[in-house]
């Protein structure tokens, strides 16, 4: 898990987003970007279908 900041950031977004994109199972986005697994599930659900960053950068 990352310390630091808690909240994720948009550059963390692009990278869920193209990780998805590129077909990476939810586990592997979550080690990659440093959170939770739970944390990528409600991001995207936050994002839309297809996930956009965009989208969920305006849902907060």
């Amino acid at each position: 898990m990352r310390k630091g900041a808690k909240r994720l950031n948009y550059a963390d977004r692009q990278r869920i987003e193209s990780m998805k994109k590129s077909g990476a199972k939810v586990t592997e986005i979550a080690q990659a970007v440093g959170v939770h697994r739970a944390t990528i599930y409600n991001e995207l659900k936050r994002g839309g279908e297809p996930y956009r960053a965009e989208i969920a950068q305006r849902a907060l």
